[in-house]
């Protein structure tokens, strides 16, 4: 529906600028950002099944306007790359309805254990959520998505010793998987500006730089579609790990949206 709305717009637009050679071209129309009280995303913010434990983090991830951000429709086709528990693989499931699909997506052997197979559980409450097992660099699923999301992972790409693949490979696999006009939506810790790319796990803060990843995932040929501040915090000064206890939860975070070309 989005791809119908943005086509319908962008041709009376063009129709407009036939009809008026001796003025300015007309600006390209806004995109139409959904609202967090759409009621297919309400519904799964109100799901029965989400457990206690993420009705608790509610306030620090405001899933409501992740899943408007994402634009997330009835119907939509959404991968979550390493869910690990599962807090959007159920919302998703919900927003996207009976005709939608989830495919929750961790690698064929998820040795990451606690960290990718939890979703295991969670995918199997949902008839919609299929899960995908795919290696991260080289994403393949059935069908044709709307939305590619991860949130919380990228960082984790750089690491060596998780081996979770090649950062560049990804984004490439993310947008072969998409739809013409499909998104890909990043959520992550954010780095003091212009922080190099963390490879060491034993070090590292499971931060990276927004400007880092704008720049890797336009060179896989997305376009840069806009940005939400609801997660950030200017009171985390971006330099400890995300895991002390003094910011953990609380980290400020960026939050992107690329779009495939038509």
């Amino acid at each position: 529906m989005r791809h119908l709305l943005l086509a319908a717009v962008a041709a009376l637009a063009l129709g407009a600028c036939g009809q008026q050679t001796n003025e300015a071209p007309i600006a390209p129309p806004a995109v139409v950002e959904m609202s967090p009280d759409a009621a297919n995303i309400v519904a799964a913010v109100a799901d029965a099944r989400r457990p206690a434990a993420d009705r608790e983090r509610d306030a620090n991830r405001r899933p409501a306007e992740m899943l408007a951000f994402a634009q997330i429709e009835p119907g939509d086709r959404v991968a979550d790359i390493f869910p690990g528990g599962g807090y959007f693989t159920r919302l998703f499931a919900v927003a996207v309805g009976d005709e939608g699909r989830v495919y929750p997506t961790i690698r064929p052997d998820g040795v990451a254990g606690e960290y990718e197979t939890p979703v295991l559980a969670v995918a199997a409450e949902y008839p919609n959520a299929i899960m995908a097992r795919t290696p991260y660099d080289a994403l393949a699923y059935p069908e044709p998505l709307d939305v590619v999301f991860t949130a919380q992972n990228y960082h984790d790409m750089a690491l060596t010793a998780y081996a979770l693949g090649d950062r560049a490979a990804m984004n490439a696999a993310a947008f072969a998987a998409l739809k013409p006009g499909g998104l890909y939506v990043i959520v992550d810790h954010s780095a003091v500006d212009g922080s190099p790319v963390a490879t060491d796990a034993e070090t590292t803060t499971h931060r990276i730089d927004q400007a880092t990843v704008r720049r890797e995932v336009e060179a896989a040929g997305f376009v840069f579609d806009g940005e939400s501040d609801v997660l950030r915090n200017p009171a985390d000064a971006r330099t400890t790990s995300v895991f002390d206890p003094a910011i953990r939860g609380r980290t400020d975070q960026f939050v992107m949206r690329f779009r495939k070309p038509e």
